[in-house]
């Protein structure tokens, strides 16, 4: 299991650092990349990290592999504290959204180097999906195209057989066809040993296809972190309908209905509301001729709680 408690690091200001800016308090402007975070990853399933760009997802994920440290709370990783541990990283393996790294190894290279470090590295997995991907093995990585080397990697990631693996963006750079076939590797390779998957993707369909848990950070902070059956079921979209009028968003409010988007076409009026207790008695109230609920998607959850934050506006 993954803990993470009140998770926060800060990014100084170069500017405010440089020009001896204060704050109202006299301290000198800081910037959060990640502001107390908490979250816990239980074994063995499959979470989704969502987020804007810079929201913090790729920062969170080095925090819990050990590459950065908390300036506030705390990561651990089986009750270990994971930050200069090597033996709580051995229990992790992270494909970073970049692979600038790994280009001067080739593919048999990389494969010495990780089953150096990692004891479990399993030469047999390694073997069968080199058959499946059929990835070159002594040429170097600067001349794979981009979704090669992010085969590569997560390949090499999986033939670790880490009780964890996070890849971040994991699936950039594929096309639809190798992209299936890269999915279905990971969630069998992950599922046979009962492995934590943790994915960051923009492809937000993608997680609340693949994964049971997400969760949602924006501007450092979090906004969500549950099972997604659980999120889907705060968020309501109701279509709403009055034969002898339009109903207003002030009407809509007035019955305590939480309203997070309204619109509306002629008498027809659509609103995505979060869920609240004796919904359906308020909706009564309001005497509409059609009421109906229709199922948000993560996706369509994602973009109405990103509007109410005023991200691209």
């Amino acid at each position: 299991m993954i803990e993470i408690s009140n998770a926060s690091m800060i990014f100084e200001n170069d500017r405010a650092v440089r020009f001896g800016k204060k704050d109202t308090e006299g301290y000198e402007h800081r910037d959060k990349a990640l502001d107390d975070v908490s979250l816990t990853i239980p074994d063995g399933c499959i979470y989704g990290f969502l987020g804007s760009n810079g929201a913090g997802k790729s920062t969170l994920m080095r925090m819990i592999c050990g590459v950065y440290k908390t300036d506030m709370g705390s990561i651990k990783i089986d009750g270990q504290e994971v930050y200069d541990n090597p033996e709580a990283k051995k229990n992790i393996f992270f494909v970073n959204d970049e692979t600038i790294e790994y280009t001067s190894y080739t593919l048999s290279a990389l494969k010495n180097y990780y089953s150096n470090y990692y004891d479990t590295f399993d030469s047999d997995t390694y073997n069968r999906l080199l058959g499946v991907l059929k990835l070159p093995e002594t040429s170097p990585l600067s001349t794979f195209s981009k979704g090669m080397k992010r085969q590569a990697v997560a390949m090499i990631g999986l033939a670790c057989h880490t009780k964890y693996l996070m890849l971040d963006e994991a699936f950039d750079g594929l096309d639809p066809a190798m992209r299936a076939v890269i999915k279905d590797m990971i969630l069998e390779e992950t599922r046979s040993r009962s492995a934590t998957l943790i994915i960051s993707s923009h492809n937000i369909r993608e997680i609340g296809e693949l994964c049971d848990r997400a969760m949602l950070i924006h501007s450092g902070k979090l906004v969500f972190a549950d099972e997604i059956t659980n999120i889907k079921s705060r968020f309501r979209k109701l279509q709403l309908a009055s034969l002898s009028h339009t109903m207003t968003s002030e009407e809509i409010t007035a019955a305590d209905i939480d309203i997070m988007q309204y619109k509306a076409e002629g008498r027809v009026v659509q609103v995505i509301v979060r869920d609240s207790e004796g919904l359906d008695e308020k909706v009564s109230k309001l005497g509409a001729e059609l009421y109906e609920q229709i199922p948000l998607t993560l996706e369509e959850i994602f973009i109405y709680e990103m509007n109410l934050k005023g991200y691209g506006q």
